[in-house]
């Protein structure tokens, strides 16, 4: 029997960390639903499990974009390329160069890279991928506001948040401060009031990078960057936070106390998410096991399997496990994956909608195993058009040679019709098309034609 397609838009629940429950999702505004998540630090190329974030959070902002419309979502991923790390990955591979120049090098070669693994493993661009660097007058403005409130202070060249200023601190790990200072990552320094005091601030060397600051010549923390770039792009509060469960602490926990105590906020997100660890092959990933492996050697080499592994392989075999579980990836997963998509049509969506059985199984809390259940039913259904709009709602549309021409002819028509809505200003219609192609796996991109001026719109199949 055919997949029943969606007639409503669903009540999304999600499980909320901070609160250690499942709950609806009611944005602050749904004309603008934001979601941020921590992206990567580009001192070298992506591994594996910094593929599970970017994929199971692309997953989300499709649910969103789908329930809530394209146009009405703000997802914000951003880029760290100031770091110590980054700086030894300089001073090791360009010691010839100096340091600004040769930081440049690494951070473009490697968050290039990154937004194509992104790309290869079906995941949608972000709305806004801030840098770092682009924000270190806004980390300056919080560091200001954070002493002027007693919350930090100066010692010996750096600048620290006081964790005992904050009544609360430790809510989201639920750890209590003896708890934070013992499992601190760094020895205890007699500078500091407390031992689990962090750096929001430190000078910096001549042969490091550096900005001016009411401190002197520094660069940031970790911490205080994603502070800074979310309350720019996203406000002071928000809806959605997402990263990997090993950022809880201290990452996010110190997040949290710093935008809380700048702004004097209750949160600084509703919502906190976080996907599970990532074993390779029952054991957890490092260089000395001997089982580290980047996303470019699972695409573009023989490394991991004697094969290389296309990246719907990978992407599928990641949503296999429900997000908040541990996953152990491993050849006989991918290939498991494999012959899933194998099995599924290579179809077109041509103005379906998703099957409710998909909807309803994303919408609680991602849960992407019920959901490919469900896809699995639709394949065997034969509706093939239902099952091509919800496994776009995975990125998990299997590749297609082309699309035959009168669809494509169709959605070129829908694009023109489009266009005119947008030239009489009647946006309303006009985003309910871009809204439904998308929902179909089509997504358009809008321009200006470089002779005449003129709008124009390109569409692309998104997998």
């Amino acid at each position: 029997m055919a997949g029943t397609p969606d007639t409503k838009k669903p009540e999304l629940k999600l499980y909320n960390t901070l609160t250690r429950e499942k709950a609806a999702l009611v944005p602050i505004d749904s004309q603008n639903v934001r979601m941020y998540v921590c992206g990567p630090t580009v001192y070298d190329y992506a591994h594996i499990g910094n593929a599970r974030p970017a994929i199971i959070f692309d997953v989300l902002f499709r649910l969103l974009n789908h329930v809530y419309g394209v146009e009405h979502v703000t997802y914000a991923r951003n880029i760290t390329d100031v770091d110590d790390k980054i700086n030894a990955r300089a001073l090791r591979d360009h010691p010839g160069l100096p340091l600004n120049e040769a930081i440049r090098l690494v951070t473009e070669r490697t968050e290039t890279q990154y937004l194509e693994d992104a790309k290869a493993l079906g995941c949608l661009d972000p709305t806004i991928q801030p840098r770092a660097t682009d924000n270190i007058a806004q980390m300056i403005a919080i560091i200001e506001k954070l002493i002027a409130k007693s919350h930090a202070y100066q010692a010996e060249g750096e600048v620290l948040f006081n964790t005992k200023s904050m009544g609360d601190y430790g809510a989201l790990s639920r750890r209590n401060l003896e708890e934070q200072q013992a499992g601190a990552r760094v020895a205890v320094e007699a500078h500091k009031k407390n031992p689990g005091d962090f750096v929001l601030w430190k000078l910096s060397s001549d042969n490091e990078p550096g900005w001016e600051s009411p401190w002197g010549r520094g660069r940031p923390g970790w911490h205080i960057e994603c502070s800074a770039m979310s309350e720019r792009y996203l406000g002071e509060v928000f809806d959605i936070h997402g990263g990997g469960l090993d950022l809880i602490f201290p990452h996010h926990e110190n997040e949290i106390a710093q935008s809380r105590c700048a702004h004097g906020t209750k949160v600084m997100a509703n919502v906190w998410m976080h996907n599970g660890f990532l074993q390779v092959e029952g054991r957890k990933m490092s260089k000395s096991e001997g089982n580290f492996v980047t996303i470019y050697e699972l695409l573009h080499t023989e490394k991991f399997g004697g094969r290389q592994w296309p990246g719907a392989v990978l992407r599928l075999a990641m949503l296999m496990t429900h997000y908040r579980e541990p996953i152990d990836f491993s050849v006989k997963r991918l290939e498991e994956a494999e012959r899933v998509l194998a099995k599924w049509p290579a179809a077109d969506a041509a103005g379906a909608q998703p099957d409710a059985a998909v909807l309803s199984a994303l919408a609680d809390d991602l849960n992407t195993v019920a959901a490919i259940q469900a896809l699995h039913a639709l394949a065997q259904s034969g509706d093939h058009a239902t099952f091509a709009a919800s496994a776009a709602l995975l990125g998990v549309l299997p590749e297609k040679a082309e699309i035959d021409e009168a669809v494509a002819i169709e959605i070129d028509r829908r694009v023109k019709a489009r266009l005119e809505l947008l030239k009489a200003k009647n946006f309303a219609e006009a985003d309910k098309i871009r809204d439904t192609l998308l929902a179909e796996g089509i997504q358009l991109k809008d321009g200006k034609d470089p002779a005449t001026g003129e709008r124009v719109t390109k569409w692309e199949v998104k997998r």
